[in-house]
């Protein structure tokens, strides 16, 4: 069901919320509130789309703020979505103009559940510091995207390492970013290549993945971070396979090499000693699924906070 609120208010807002749980018994047990800060240039269609699929694990509040202009006359357009319009959720969608644009906090503070974790997401641009913006400072976790315009076709290596230098100056134990957890399979596969190899044997890392792609340049300070040893970050060719943002790993031994090499849309070749080559099957996660990722865990991220700091010793080509 969905209900237009046009010109509101919070109280109108709150009132309708608890007509819905009159109706909708699943809107009565929600296990986090889910703040979503957006822009009204973001696609929010889409936005919503991941919400909705990923509250089948995660039935939350949804608070959706969408900033429009701050010098347009002061309203609050609001929109209540719950039933199959919301999946496991409740969600309230508003459309701030004018002074509200700024007061995001203070329009969402009265429709907070109580005694639940509050997790904050931004689908498009990012404060410089999360845990200092207004929402941020509500939330235990905060969900950056920071990848977010490498589909613009305009981010170059330099202005993709200026992002996250600012991610990782800004970084404040709670947060955690999008493009991070698009990594989190592939690291799976990478970590399990060790299994007949101990790590002491390493001696230098090579990874290839498209300029300006972050997801390249976090992996690769991940494994300066867990590895200690050198890294060299290169850029792959405009033919190499696969839409998966790492094309090539190559983690050279003292007597032998493995490789984690993408070899199309849906899977990696990974080559290492004493075993056959292999295929695993990986692809490019949706947002959704990502999203329900960031969801699943409130406590600090320790090792995106390890990889922040070890950006700056990683090589480049």
């Amino acid at each position: 069901m969905i209900t237009p609120l046009p010109d509101t208010t919070t109280s109108e807002i709150a009132t309708k919320l608890m007509e819905a749980q009159e109706h909708y018994t699943l809107t009565t047990s929600r296990v986090l509130t889910l703040i979503v800060v957006a822009d009204a240039n973001d696609n929010i269609d889409e936005i919503l789309d991941s919400v909705r699929d990923a509250s089948h694990e995660h039935p939350s509040r949804v608070l959706v703020v969408v900033s429009g202009d701050p010098d347009a006359e002061t309203s609050l357009d609001g929109e209540l979505r719950v039933g199959g319009e919301a999946g496991a959720s409740e969600m309230v969608i508003m459309h701030l103009k004018g002074a509200l644009a700024s007061q995001t906090k203070a329009v969402v503070t009265p429709l907070l559940l109580p005694d639940t974790p509050i997790v904050a997401w931004w689908p498009g641009s990012c404060p410089p510091v999360p845990s200092e913006h207004p929402i941020g400072s509500l939330a235990q976790r905060r969900i950056t995207n920071i990848g977010v315009d490498n589909s613009a076709g305009d981010v170059t290596a330099e202005t993709c390492y200026r992002r996250l230098q600012t991610l990782s100056n800004g970084y404040a134990p709670g947060d955690t970013d999008m493009t991070w957890a698009s990594l989190t399979l592939w690291r799976a596969i990478v970590a399990s290549a060790f299994d007949r190899q101990p790590e002491s044997a390493v001696e230098a890392v090579e990874i290839q993945g498209p300029a300006g792609d972050p997801a390249v340049d976090l992996a690769a300070a991940w494994l300066v971070a867990r590895l200690a040893v050198p890294v060299r970050r290169t850029v792959s060719s405009p033919d190499a396979k696969g839409t998966f943002s790492v094309r090539k790993l190559a983690i050279f031994l003292r007597n032998s090499d493995i490789t984690v090499e993408t070899v199309s849309d849906t899977a990696v070749r990974v080559d290492f000693p004493g075993a056959p080559e292999s295929q695993v099957a990986l692809s490019v996660r949706s947002q959704a699924e990502i999203l329900s990722e960031g969801l699943r865990y409130i406590q600090p991220d320790r090792v995106f906070a390890q990889a922040l700091r070890a950006l700056d010793r990683v090589s480049y080509a």
